[in-house]
């Protein structure tokens, strides 16, 4: 191992060079100001980003919810787009049989 007797000198030169070759700089008074700038300037476009993916995120679920109202609601064919198959359902019709219809009653004075 390395002897200890001499050594503290030896380190405590060499860090007092170190000490004189680079001083401690105090801060300035713009040194907080400064560095809040600089992180700004790094945040700046991932809360850009971040904004603009929560405004998509928004728009598409304003338009997935507009058109499951729109697929939603009932919607009325004009005659014209009718289906022929449609057509024949609407005319005959189980509710309203054929042979069902108006019944007269006539009175004679005869079969009185």
């Amino acid at each position: 191992m390395y002897p200890m007797q001499g050594g503290n000198d030896k380190l405590d030169s060499l860090l007092q060079a170190y000490r004189e070759a680079c001083p401690d700089r105090e801060p300035s008074a713009n040194f907080m100001p400064g560095l809040w700038r600089r992180i700004e300037s790094r945040r700046n476009f991932t809360f850009s980003f971040q904004r603009m993916v929560r405004s998509f995120v928004t728009v598409a679920a304003a338009v997935t919810i507009a058109i499951g109202v729109y697929v939603s609601l009932p919607r009325a064919t004009p005659a014209s787009e009718v289906t022929y198959l449609e057509a024949l359902a609407e005319a005959n019709s189980l509710d309203t049989p054929e042979n069902v219809g108006p019944v007269r009653l006539e009175l004679n004075e005869a079969g009185r």
